[in-house]
């Protein structure tokens, strides 16, 4: 057992490698990791995420619209764009998928092509039937993702099909695509509920070695989809339900390269963005995701999530543009009419919001104590303090601060705001008040009696705290 002794510092040890303030924390790992596999020691390096090509794809347009009304042609077309701007140039928002069926999703495509931009690339998705892939060939997309339901649940449940008649019918729709020029991408629905030695192991070599026959950019990919949620990211998990086993079957037994595959998950079970991180983690190069993680059911992994993640693994940016995240939180807020959790991490009204005095203390003597990352700089939301009976004096300090927008030596302190906090107290303890001060509350408060710092405001033309 390993003794440890105080070592006293004449400096903070703030851990600024890792919490570096200025981005998201950084995930770093200290060591390869080895699993057993059939009897083989397979060691997976985690370092080798800085040098693979992570990047996101988008289903908000596709499985993100299977959980809520559909979207207008104007708001797609603007998110399509925000989503592009969110990603950045060099393409970490890589794809995004539409649906092909209606006129409504048609026109879509066509406005959002008019935009002229790089990324995301639009691709389609169908049924792995040729009467859906003339919707392809009409649409002139140049990759499509198909549904290849692969557990039995399906195939037989759903289909009344026998594995060979599935199989030979979705091989059918792949080479369609082959011979009209189009990347295909397989989606095995459910495959963490499949027999994957018996059906899913056998169709993607056989989807691999057929992939041999064509020009490397046609070469089939593969989406592994968690329909039901099921998958686990713990690497002993047995399988089908092993994340990191089935990825790496998928690459060393299948001959599916990083580049080919893709991780599509479900919130059943609460672990939707911790697998999709473990599956970037044990060896693909896709994530794909959904705004806000709208998806069927319990939703898709949060692409804002998972730009957030991707900034942690890789150490850096790479061109992310991360206020826009803010921006397309209020561009659901007042123009879709959909309503964020207030509680919901990076864009809820109350992510970085505090009630609790202590924590309001802290806020005031030193931002990062209570904040996770500069998000004033990242995301463009001030920290700020909610004013209940459990603020106290630092955090109605906080708030008048942040209100003024005093910086450094002129912020007031707590003996400036005294009346204000004994306002509020009152509210509660003589006229028994259970709801939160408002800002409007506060702000006449301020006026009344910081009338000088109220005006030095208005005059300024200080820009109301972000709500």
């Amino acid at each position: 057992m390993n003794t440890y002794e105080l070592k006293e510092v004449q400096e903070p040890n703030l851990l600024t490698d890792i919490f570096p303030y200025s981005l998201p924390p950084l995930i770093t790992f200290e060591g390869k990791i080895t699993e057993t596999i059939d009897g083989k020691n397979v060691e997976f390096d985690p370092s080798e995420l800085k040098r693979r090509d992570i990047h996101i794809t988008d289903t908000t347009f596709r499985d993100g619209q299977q959980a809520r009304p559909p979207y207008k042609k104007e708001h797609m077309v603007r998110l399509f764009e925000m989503l592009s701007r969110l990603g950045g140039a060099n393409g970490v928002i890589r794809q995004s998928e539409f649906f092909l069926y209606t006129k409504n999703d048609r026109e879509t495509i066509e406005a959002c092509r008019a935009l002229g931009l790089k990324f995301p690339e639009i691709t389609g998705w169908i049924r792995a039937n040729k009467g859906d892939f003339r919707l392809v060939l009409d649409m002139g997309l140049k990759e499509t993702g198909m549904l290849t339901s692969s557990s039995d649940y399906h195939i037989y449940h759903k289909q009344g099909q026998t594995r060979q008649q599935a199989m030979d019918q979705y091989v059918g729709v792949v080479e369609a695509a082959w011979a009209a020029g189009v990347r295909p991408r397989c989606h095995l629905e459910d495959v963490t509920r499949a027999d994957l030695k018996g059906f899913v192991y056998p169709f993607v070599q056989r989807l691999s070695r057929l992939s041999e026959q064509v020009a490397p950019g046609l070469r089939v990919k593969i989406r592994l989809c968690d329909t039901m949620g099921f998958g686990i990211s713990y690497p002993q998990a047995a399988e089908p339900r092993s994340i990191p086993k089935l990825i790496w079957r998928m690459i060393n037994e299948c001959g599916i390269s990083a580049d080919r595959l893709e991780w599509h998950g479900h919130n059943d079970f609460h672990k939707v963005h911790i697998n999709g991180t473990t599956a970037w983690m044990y060896g693909l190069n896709a994530l794909n995701a959904t705004l806000f993680g709208f998806g069927e059911r319990t939703g898709n992994p949060p692409l804002e999530g998972a730009v957030m993640e991707y900034v942690a693994l890789k150490g850096g940016l790479n061109g992310v543009n991360l206020p826009v995240i803010t921006e397309l939180a209020r561009y659901y807020e007042e123009a879709i009419g959909t309503h964020l959790t207030t509680n919901y991490p990076f864009v809820g009204r109350d992510f970085n919001t505090t009630r609790a005095g202590i924590h309001a203390g802290g806020l005031r003597k030193f931002e990062q104590i209570y904040n996770i990352f500069d998000t004033t700089a990242l995301l463009n939301r001030p920290p700020r303090v909610s004013i209940t009976d459990k603020s106290g004096s630092d955090g109605v300090a906080l708030w008048v601060n942040e209100f003024l927008g005093l910086k450094g030596e002129e912020r007031l302190s707590v003996s400036k705001v005294v009346k204000i906090f004994q306002w509020v107290m009152n509210q509660y303890e003589v006229d028994g008040r259970m709801s939160s001060i408002t800002d409007e509350e506060l702000e006449q408060q301020v006026k009344m009696h910081l009338p000088q710092y109220y005006a030095k405001r208005k005059g300024a033309g200080v820009e109301e705290p972000v709500a």
